[in-house]
């Protein structure tokens, strides 16, 4: 191991653990929500359960243990430690495939992924897999500096990619992970090939009254999201410092920020332990409230929430897995105009959490497009 990449374990502190319980025991609760669902937010009765199994019956050391199963490790660039899985394949032709992660994720969305794709049935289909964790998040570093946006962020992962001896490499990703990996792809570099769950463009100015089904159904779940899902991200994007407070404070105020999002955007049918398990929707918000990234997880939204698409299409060959409950769903004409789309798959289930929710689509989808860049 070079001096530049040094090994990592997760191992958060017993006094961290210890003052989590203490916290959580000692919570001054809210009145309950004045409906019989989560209109007004996550309800008093399903936040109460959910924080007492986290005191009582969540075991970290035993979801950390299989957390740190993953190679892991940290390097410095341009100031900032990046924390990484790195897990290579035993199969040394593998294509290196780079994935980000967004908010309110983390590398925990990935756990069921990587193994299928480093060591897959077909040699042919294998991945030498890095898995970041964006700047502010989990156990990277929190940037001190103004300046951490997705430009700069997409410009580390390059370097990092070069940093471990990759020439050529794919990249992946949604939510912020899609903003980054677009703009990965507009600079071309090293990445050979980009996919996304996300894809982020608008409709075409000149669309008129020709819209197809697709596209009106596009555009009222936008104006939806719009009217009730941009609350978090009007906040995180103007005043991240102020929210902070609470989030770093709070275990309870920091679990409900992140699961509220979790029902609102998985493809669920009403409830997020239908499709996610109680102990992995705790793994996601530990690596939060262990970190205490609650503030500076919320300044990415303040340093690139106004660009999050960025500007210029991408000319390299893009695949697309598009999830029917994404909360931004954007149709493949307009993709058209932003990207080289190479590749389209209509999924028949998930969210905005794919690798999350349905890793076989996930796995199956990644793989049938790098196959055509390898």
């Amino acid at each position: 191991m070079t001096p530049h990449v040094t090994p990592f374990r997760i191992d958060v502190g017993s006094e961290v653990l210890d003052d989590l319980r203490t916290r959580l025991a000692r919570t001054r609760w809210p009145d309950a929500e004045c409906v019989d669902d989560w209109s007004q937010g996550m309800p008093l009765a399903y936040t109460r359960e959910l924080a007492a199994y986290w005191a009582d019956g969540y075991d970290w050391r035993a979801r950390e243990a299989a957390l740190n199963r993953f190679d892991q490790f940290v390097t410095e660039i341009d100031g900032l430690d990046i924390h990484f899985i790195h897990q290579r394949s035993p199969h040394d032709d593998a294509l290196p495939l780079l994935i980000t992660h967004g908010w309110p994720g983390s590398i925990v969305e990935f756990h069921k992924v990587i193994e299928p794709l480093v060591n897959p049935d077909r040699p042919g289909d294998a991945f030498h897999v890095v898995c970041p964790s964006l700047p502010g998040y989990g156990f990277s570093g929190k940037p001190t500096r103004t300046g951490w946006g997705v430009d700069k962020i997409a410009q580390t992962w390059e370097t990092l990619m070069g940093r471990l001896g990759y020439d050529r490499y794919g990249a992946q990703g949604g939510d912020w992970g899609a903003a980054v990996t677009t703009q990965l792809g507009r600079n071309g570099g090293r990445c050979i090939a980009i996919h996304l769950n996300m894809p982020i463009a608008r409709p075409p100015a000149d669309s008129g009254s020709e819209l197809g089904e697709d596209e009106q159904r596009a555009l009222s779940a936008i104006a939806q999201h719009r009217r009730w899902g941009t609350g978090y991200s009007k906040q995180q994007s103007t005043r991240p410092q102020t929210l902070g407070y609470g989030l770093v404070d709070s275990p309870v105020a920091q679990l409900a920020w992140i699961v509220e999002k979790f029902w609102a955007w998985t493809d669920c049918d009403g409830h997020p332990e239908n499709v996610l398990s109680r102990d992995e929707l705790l793994d996601n918000v530990m690596l939060y409230w262990a970190t205490a990234s609650g503030a500076s997880s919320a300044r990415l939204y303040w340093e690139s929430y106004n660009n999050f698409g960025g500007a210029g299409r991408v000319e390299l060959p893009t695949g697309v897995a598009a999830f029917p409950k994404e909360i931004l769903p954007t149709p493949r004409r307009w993709c058209e105009a932003a990207y080289n789309i190479t590749h389209w798959t209509t999924m028949p289930r998930g969210g905005h959490f794919a690798a999350f929710e349905q890793p076989e689509l996930f796995v199956d989808d990644v793989r049938a497009f790098f196959a055509t860049v390898r």
